[in-house]
């Protein structure tokens, strides 16, 4: 009888919801397989948004806003929703309505804390150094 490993194959992007998180403590190791043993990828970032792509015993392989792959220690990850500027740069308004004020800009690979689920093409954030506003959803990975 084989046993099974506890592996979860997570929805694809047929449209189906993604489960985003984000890297919940400073310098977390990336690896290139669900264990310790494992070679080590890269360090992720505190807030960095990944998404879950499978899911095995404490492990979760994830995927970043360039496209790479890894393993991280469920652990390690927040539930906390952040997003990175995908986009040389990006705009953040006042109300979610291009013809409001500009409160900041944003460079890319700038990380932004999610403050609201994303609608109608914009998203929440407020910027570590507490400023607040809308930035389009598709100028932004991770919501």
């Amino acid at each position: 009888m084989m046993a099974t490993a506890g592996l979860l194959l997570l929805p694809g992007r047929g449209g189906a919801a993604f489960e985003f998180f984000s890297i919940a403590e400073n310098a977390v190791v990336m690896y290139d397989a669900p264990s310790l043993k494992a070679d080590k990828v890269y360090v992720a970032s505190r807030h960095l948004p990944v998404e879950a792509v499978v899911r095995v015993e404490g492990w979760i392989k994830v995927r970043d806003s360039e496209g790479s792959l890894a393993w991280v220690e469920e652990k390690a990850l927040s539930s906390q929703r952040h997003v990175i500027i995908i986009v040389p740069l990006a705009e953040v308004h006042q109300a979610a309505d291009p013809g409001s004020r500009v409160v900041f800009q944003a460079q890319r690979q700038v990380v932004l804390e999610q403050l609201e689920p994303a609608g109608q093409g914009w998203v929440r954030v407020r910027h570590r150094d507490g400023q607040t506003g809308y930035v389009r959803t598709q100028q932004v990975w991770g919501s």
